[in-house]
């Protein structure tokens, strides 16, 4: 339970450093003079919803009963289902098909690239404490 907590709160304090960078950056590069208030407060409660959810999803990877596909599968479902909500009602993406279908096939890509990123680093560590192991 701790670590939910512990996650759930780096993942808001993420999201909010997230927002608030964010939100300075539109400001200095955007050219935009005046920020509204509801914009900034939908977008924040956004960055900050995603950033919880973020960090705490991949705990689906310490449940030991499933297997690497499963945890994969439900992280994935998880995330996705969780962000496609958010994105729609906030208005990150557009309420149509094609806005849908493009935030899905980006979606898969990253994905792919992040976990396969992270599986072979870990496969990497495995392999080095098994050879620290073997020599001692």
């Amino acid at each position: 339970m701790k670590k939910i907590i512990f996650r759930s709160l780096l993942g808001i304090f993420f999201g909010s450093f997230v927002a608030v960078v964010s939100t300075n950056l539109i400001y200095l590069f955007g050219g935009i003079e005046t920020i509204e208030g509801s914009l900034f407060f939908k977008n924040s409660i956004g960055s900050i919803l995603c950033g919880w959810f973020f960090t705490v999803a991949p705990s689906y990877f310490e449940i030991r009963q499933l297997n690497l596909y499963q945890q994969t599968i439900l992280h994935f479902l998880t995330v996705l289902i969780l962000y496609l909500i958010l994105a729609l009602t906030i208005g990150w993406i557009p309420f149509t098909l094609k806005g849908v279908l493009l935030t899905l096939i980006i979606a898969v890509i990253v994905y792919a690239i992040f976990w396969t990123a992270f599986y072979l680093y870990f496969k990497h560590q495995a392999r080095k404490l098994n050879a620290d192991l073997k020599k001692l």
